[in-house]
């Protein structure tokens, strides 16, 4: 049972993925704006852009990670265990 809940939070096709960015960038921009209004001027944007900056990161890791677990999964079906 335990690992059926599990594969919920599992991302496997990139349309999971672009959602779960999505989500992420619009965390990002709300948090971007309230830096802007903490912090007027240069500190705030600097502080936004950074914000904005790691959406980037993280999206360009999940979606490498889709390609890699991709990839991972066709070499173990053209190699034949033997055990």
């Amino acid at each position: 049972m335990l690992k059926k809940i599990s594969r919920l939070f599992v991302i496997k096709t990139r349309w999971e993925a672009f959602l779960i960015i999505y989500a992420l960038a619009l965390g990002a921009m709300e948090r971007g704006t309230h830096y802007l209004e903490q912090y007027p001027g240069w500190g705030g944007y600097l502080l936004m852009a950074a914000c904005s900056g790691a959406v980037f990161l993280a999206g360009a890791k999940i979606l490498d990670c889709l390609k890699y677990e991709k990839a991972e999964k066709e070499a173990r079906k053209a190699i034949p265990e033997k055990f």
